[in-house]
């Protein structure tokens, strides 16, 4: 088994703390989770994490206009500078300080950063022919107190700059005779934003309290004039410099003039309470104000008129970061407190996007069946049920009111099976998405794990304060038996997936084997030399995993209870010191065990965490460590290093230890007990990096880990592997090639395999006749079989060739069925994964004949109703075309008519002349 396991993506955590981004085509926002980035594509309805890591968590982002490349600054001044292209980091630099907003120039030419009561102007990356990416132009001076904001004009040219001294400032990018620095006040606390009108040097300044300032320039961008000397000679020099003075002397600056204060205050009903602003953004086609408070509210104001359009309370935590997109159709609003990412399209008053993870610790994962779907449990009660192609939670079950400890599905998947700290286990349908069953206890029982059977009928709990596991039914929800025998908190319960064998893991020292449809107490007793923390059975059911608090883990067999191997992974975990620990990382170390493990889909490895940055994976049949995963490099977390910062130390101990209040932004605010809003007696605390629960995908293809920053998910990267088969010096491409163009497809075939390039294989297999797919398909030998079913279920997600390969997939099935199903538990990670794709495929071309069988029958009924149209209008036309004919026919009648009877008179006439 390879080990080419690469992070793919983050799930669990969809914000942190910074500003969020949209993509110059506004269908995708990009936010800082902690010390990644995360991106999420509204129009495909995905989600990336990209594999970027900063030493600290992130605090601002700026994406350049064409959206190659974004510039992000963690906590400690390090800016890195990344291709979205690549997805790499190309660059790094240090500003040595906290950065509030660093922003690109409309042009992408230069960029702005504010760093403590100065403005860095920098050239952009790649518009110069510089080495060094991050080129200084000028510093701007000026401010009092740290500046926080920074906006452009339309142009480039000109910089307007907040700062926490209550005044606005604008400079000039460049030499001007009429400007070099305005400051303007009028406000009573720090400056929030401050934003230039289109094609204008007016602008809008906002500040904490909740005013809104109007400043009217009587100058426009083309009045500003540039200041170019001309020197040619030492007598010009001079004249220049004498006309220079004289100039600076008549020549008038811009003048800025107040036109209006507005306060948000007004727009809130009497007696309400007014919080703070926390964010802002200006969308200058639309003229539209967007500004977000501490109580979770934001407001939409049109401009300059400050006419209140849409106001909406989206959480109870503040709003950390708004921002528009190119088109101002949408908001992002981002909720810190709650993890909260929104965007909204005001002019629908819809949801475009909401998405929200575990705020608290997320304490366990499952994967389902097929692998499509996983759920979390957290110690925020909350069951979230996740698309691990979309990375988008798509359902969230709040019934419980204590922390979840333990998720597991049912084997078909459609149910969700959790227990809690409250006392209840539930059972959640996933095409209802309700609560449809609740188990309970005859007395109330804090619930610490969860399993249920192959069957789905049987579903077990263990009790955390009452030593017991209860046991119900699934079809009744009644209580069926209560299993007694442990003497201390029951830790861990495992089903095994072959039989009706319970295993019990509890901090007696015991793990106890159950036959729950005999109902004569422990099958099995064994003892191991400290407290069970997880026990797992291997997925063929014929071993059980033990981890005990010593960091070790025991192998057992389920026929005879023979231990078969151990492992020591107290070394594996490596050594950590929190910044408060009194004793050194080797000694704290023995406090420290695999608190999670899980076999890998085949059963030949085992994956163990606990409370450390690392995840191992072990070969069981050789007991070695095979490889070591780091889950963070993130220093914002404690337990990240071995050795304590001399930098913090003082004479009087650690500097970590001294309580810094609300004003220190390090760390996560924890709120007094009771308080709900508006606390200003919060304290912070480092979250310590640890890993909960660790679980390999049935597809054999990926796991998964929940840690505090999140969920991981580690995947195979194929192209870095190169695995041949039964390789000899004449198996090459060419040769591969020559035996294809020789029309020799199944020699060609076994040659691209035994070669293993996934290009090749895709080449040759594309390349077979489809009337050639049976015969090759009957005579493949068996370890082809296995390898071109592996391939065809990798495959299939990705291709375009989809009745083709489908074609092979049945044909291998039928004419291998019988010799498949002896090797069942050999390829089941193959099948799961070929069941995976296939369903996803069904979903995506269903979603998609639906969608066209609905244009088709909306563009038929417009053709009928066409027709019909015509069909009317031409019948209108016969009708009056007809009745026309029928008034020119009796006009010719009446004509003759009356020449008959002209011609009748006259002959009267003449005979009675006659006469």
């Amino acid at each position: 088994m390879k080990f080419a396991y690469k992070f793919s993506n983050l799930l669990g955590s969809v914000y942190r703390k910074g500003n969020v981004l949209f993509t110059p085509d506004g269908n995708s926002v990009i936010s800082p989770v902690g010390n990644r980035i995360s991106i999420f594509d509204l129009r495909n309805n995905k989600s990336e994490t990209l594999p970027i890591e900063t030493q600290m968590n992130i605090t601002c982002m700026a994406l350049s206009p064409d959206g190659y490349t974004l510039i992000v600054v963690n906590e400690s001044g390090e800016a890195l500078l990344c291709s979205l292209i690549s997805k790499s980091v190309l660059h790094s630099y240090h500003f040595h300080r906290p950065i509030h907003q660093i922003k690109f120039s409309p042009d992408g030419k230069k960029f702005a950063v504010t760093r403590e009561d100065k403005i860095m102007l920098f050239h952009a990356p790649g518009k110069t022919r510089e080495f060094n990416p991050f080129v200084l132009q000028r510093t701007f001076y000026g401010a009092y107190d740290e500046t926080v904001c920074i906006d452009w004009t339309t142009d480039s040219r000109v910089l307007c700059v907040g700062s926490k001294d209550m005044n606005t400032r604008v400079y000039g990018a460049q030499h001007f005779k009429n400007l070099v620095v305005y400051s303007m006040g009028g406000h009573r606390d720090a400056i929030v934003g401050s934003f230039f009108e289109a094609n204008s040097l007016d602008l809008y300044s906002i500040s904490q309290c909740g005013h809104l300032c109007v400043y009217e320039c009587d100058t426009d961008l083309d009045g500003l004039i540039p200041y170019k000397p001309t020197r040619t000679d030492e007598q010009e020099d001079n004249k220049d410099k004498t006309l220079s003075k004289t100039d600076e002397n008549t020549e008038e600056k811009i003048l800025y003039k107040r036109l209006a204060k507005h306060s948000f205050k007004d727009c809130r009903p009497e007696g309400s309470s007014y919080p703070r602003v926390t964010s802002v953004d200006y969308h200058k086609s639309t003229h539209i104000l967007v500004t977000g408070f501490l109580d979770g509210s934001f407001f939409l104001h049109e401009m300059p008129d400050f006419n209140l359009i849409h106001s909406l309370n989206i959480s109870e935590q503040s709003i950390a970061s708004v921002r528009f997109n190119n088109t101002g159709d949408w908001i992002a609003l981002a909720c810190s407190g709650l993890g909260q990412l929104l965007v909204w399209e005001w002019q629908s008053e819809t949801y475009v996007l909401k998405q929200q993870g575990h705020f608290n610790n997320m304490t366990c994962l499952a994967y389902s069946p097929d692998g499509q779907h996983m759920v979390t449990g957290g110690d925020d009660a909350k069951v979230k049920v996740w698309n691990t192609s979309s990375g988008f939670c798509f359902v969230t079950f709040n019934e419980h009111l204590g922390g979840v400890t333990g998720v597991i599905f049912t084997q078909n998947g459609q149910v969700v099976l959790t227990s809690s700290l409250d006392g209840t286990v539930r059972a959640f349908d996933l095409n209802r998405y309700r609560n449809f069953r609740t188990f309970t206890s005859p007395r109330p029982v804090q619930f610490s794990c969860i399993t249920v059977d192959n069957s789905g009928d049987i579903v077990c709990a263990g009790g955390l304060d009452v030593f017991e596991i209860f046991v119900w039914s699934m079809q009744t929800g009644r209580l069926l038996e209560v299993l007694a025998g442990h003497e201390g908190p029951v830790s861990s319960l495992s089903f095994s997936p072959k039989q009706s064998l319970l295993a019990s893991g509890s901090w007696d020292k015991s793990v106890k084997l159950w036959d729950v449809f005999e109902n004569k107490g422990a099958k099995e007793n064994i003892i191991v030399n400290s407290d069970v923390l997880a026990v797992v059975f291997r997925p063929d059911g014929e071993e059980i995993a033990v981890s005990t608090l010593d960091a070790q883990i025991t192998f057992w067999n389920t026929q005879n209870v023979v231990q078969t191997g151990s492992l020591e992974g107290r070394h594996d975990l490596g050594y950590s010191r929190k910044e408060i620990d009194k004793i050194t990382a080797k000694k704290s170390s023995f406090g420290k065990a695999f608190n999670t493990i899980c076999y890998s889909a085949d059963g030949k490895c085992l994956l163990a965490a606990g409370r450390s940055k690392n995840v191992c994976i072990y070969s069981i049949q050789d007991q070695i460590l095979m490889k070591k995963f780091e889950i963070s490099c993130n220093m914002s977390f404690d337990g990240m290093e071995e050795f304590l910062d001399k930098k913090k130390m003082t004479e009087w101990g650690s500097l970590s230890l001294v309580d810094q209040g609300e004003g220190d932004e390090q760390g996560q605010s924890l709120s007094l007990p009771g308080v709900k809003k508006g606390d200003m007696s919060s304290r912070h605390w480092k979250p310590e990096v640890r890993v909960s629960c660790i679980r390999f995908s049935p597809t054999g293809r990926s796991w998964a880990a929940t840690t505090t920053e999140g969920m991981l998910i580690y995947s195979l990267d194929q192209n870095l592997v190169f695995d041949p088969y039964d390789l000899e010096i004449e198996i090459t491409p060419v040769n591969v090639r020559k035996k294809l163009f020789e029309k020799e497809y199944s020699t060609a075939l076994i040659l691209s395999f035994r070669l293993n390039e996934s290009n090749l294989i895709q080449e040759v297999l594309e390349s077979i006749p489809y009337s050639d797919i049976d015969v090759i398909s009957e005579n493949l030998p068996e370890i082809y079989v296995d390898k071109l079913l592996n391939y065809l279920a990798s495959g299939i997600e990705s291709s375009a060739h989809i009745q083709f390969y489908l074609k092979w997939t049945n044909k291998l099935l039928m004419c291998h069925g019988p010799k498949l199903k002896q090797r069942s538990q050999k390829i089941m990670t193959t099948l799961r994964s070929m069941q995976k794709n296939i369903t996803r495929k069904y979903d995506d071309i269903g979603k998609l004949c639906d969608h066209n069988r609905y244009s088709m029958d909306y563009i038929i009924a417009l053709s009928k109703s066409k027709r019909k149209h015509t069909e009317d209008a031409d019948d209108n036309e016969f009708e009056s075309e007809a009745s026309r004919s029928d008034d020119e026919c009796d006009g010719e009648v009446l004509k003759e008519v009356g020449e008959t009877s002209s011609e009748d008179e006259n002959f009267m006439s003449n005979f009675m002349d006659t006469e």
